[in-house]
């Protein structure tokens, strides 16, 4: 990101009047991708082998396309549920 779209960022963020929470740059706890998505997604290509980028590809596609709505809508409400815990941990790791 840019320093100008950062601002821009930050402008928008403040029009709307939303809240900006201080974070660590990385928190395997809170980025959604690392909780949420990586799991399932490692166990559903494991022990598949793929011959070609785009097979990998196809099948990456495939699996997100088939995923049910509520995958990311409970994923969502568990961020928020994980950003509690992580406040009342005082920052420490959600899943110690």
């Amino acid at each position: 990101m840019t320093p100008n779209s950062a601002n821009l960022t930050q402008q928008w963020l403040q029009c709307y009047g939303w809240e900006i929470l201080s974070h660590p740059a990385h928190s395997p706890d809170l980025a959604p991708s690392d909780f949420l998505l990586f799991g399932p997604l490692k166990r559903h290509l494991g022990g598949m082998a793929f011959e070609t980028e785009d097979d990998l590809i196809s099948e990456l596609r495939n699996w997100f396309d088939n995923l049910d709505v509520d995958f990311f809508r409970v994923g969502i409400n568990s961020l928020l549920l994980r950003w509690q815990k992580c406040i009342e941990l005082h920052g420490d790791y959600v899943e110690k």
